[in-house]
């Protein structure tokens, strides 16, 4: 039997195996993966696999070629949708075309299915595929307590194009956030390397000098004296909860996150227990030509925590209208005339000790008499 194989893409990053093959070869039945599995021709990075094992971007899936199934792939079995479900999915667009759907996900709905999880985005979009010959598919994920805008390809070719947007990274996804405390510095990148926390079975992340690189850029958009911050978030790379952990990690937890944050997550008052992040834009280019630019409202509890903390609702829009942040290669140039700047300065502080030494006077040396039987000390000679 010929072989196949395929490199895990970040979008994939911390889901299962199996879960894996629902997505990119959906119609290969779950016991031939298992048997594979366990003969040793599904592999990881040339390891003996697990169906069950949680997957990291990067990684080398190899396994054999399915045999051709003799009935054409096996359809979905999706739980039959209620009125009540195909209402929620056409109430979540807030954009549509040819294309693609954008869907505002509201907080508390799982993007995909899992265990114990019945109800998520995936398994309402049957109720947007209309007259379509193929079904809507997801291109990306939302953890199930984050909010906002949300993409979704309506043909093969459009998921393909998106997917590999994300890939590469030339799609901008930007969050707002309300963070306990306010950041030191207005406005930084996160540069901190992430990894599956040991014995969370792959549902939580840490901070881990020997795991994926992961990089967060923010901005603060407004503070509340010193107990909390509104701030802006772009992930610039794609790692499970990432910004949810680098905020942790740089002692400015996002308000409602217990997970990440435990008790210090959560303001007092009136300010609402749930999460407060939310994908506010998506700007990704389009697979017709041009680029797709959304924004997602904030949901209930966001607004209220805005209001009673006394935030300018206009202005999180009003700051991400600003002159554009300078490009990468501008930033590394900024940083290493800083540090040429440090060296040099290091340098002359080598230079002025060096200076002082040489210009403090010596201290004559001291004899002491001669000892008894010793030798005498020899004359000095005349200069």
């Amino acid at each position: 039997m010929s072989g196949d194989s395929a490199t895990v893409e970040e979008e994939d990053d911390g889901i299962r195996l199996d879960r894996w093959f629902k997505r990119h070869r959906p119609g290969t039945p779950h016991a031939l993966i298992a048997r594979w599995a366990r003969s040793g021709e599904l592999t990881l990075d040339g390891k003996k696999a697990d169906v069950s094992a949680r997957i990291e971007a990067g990684q080398r899936i190899a396994m054999p070629v399915p045999p051709a199934a003799p009935t054409g792939p096996r359809p979905r079995k999706d739980r039959p949708l209620s009125p009540a479900d195909v209402a929620l999915a056409e109430a979540m667009v807030i954009h549509r075309d040819a294309s693609a759907f954008v869907l505002d996900k509201p907080p508390g709905l799982a993007t995909q299915g899992g265990t114990k999880t019945d109800a998520h985005v995936d398994g309402l979009l049957g109720a947007l595929q209309g007259e379509a010959p193929v079904r809507p598919k997801l291109v990306h994920r939302l953890d199930k307590d984050t909010s906002g805008a949300l993409l979704v390809a309506r043909t093969p070719r459009a998921a393909a194009w998106f997917a590999k947007a994300f890939s590469n990274r030339s799609a901008r996804k930007t969050y707002w956030a309300i963070v306990v405390g306010v950041p030191d510095i207005a406005q930084g990148e996160i540069d901190l390397p992430l990894a599956k926390q040991p014995g969370s079975g792959g549902e939580k992340m840490h901070v881990d000098d020997k795991g994926l690189p992961s990089k967060s850029r923010y901005r603060i958009i407004e503070r509340a004296g010193n107990s909390a911050a509104w701030v802006e978030l772009q992930p610039l790379t794609g790692r499970t909860h990432q910004l949810r952990v680098h905020m942790a990690a740089i002692g400015h937890p996002i308000v409602g996150d217990g997970k990440y944050g435990g008790k210090a997550a959560f303001l007092t008052g009136t300010i609402s227990r749930k999460l407060h992040l939310h994908s506010r834009r998506l700007r990704i280019d389009h697979p017709d030509g041009g680029a797709l630019d959304i924004s997602a409202p904030v949901p209930e509890h966001f607004a209220a925590s805005l209001d009673a903390l006394g935030f300018d609702p206009l202005l999180g829009d009003a700051l991400a209208e600003e002159a554009p942040r300078p490009s990468a290669k501008t930033v590394q140039k900024t940083k290493a005339k800083a540090h040429a700047k440090q060296v040099r300065k290091a340098r002359r502080g080598e230079r002025r000790g060096r200076a002082e030494a040489k210009a403090k006077p010596k201290a004559p040396a001291k004899r002491g008499p001669a000892k008894p039987g010793g030798r005498k000390p020899a004359p000095r000679k005349p200069r």
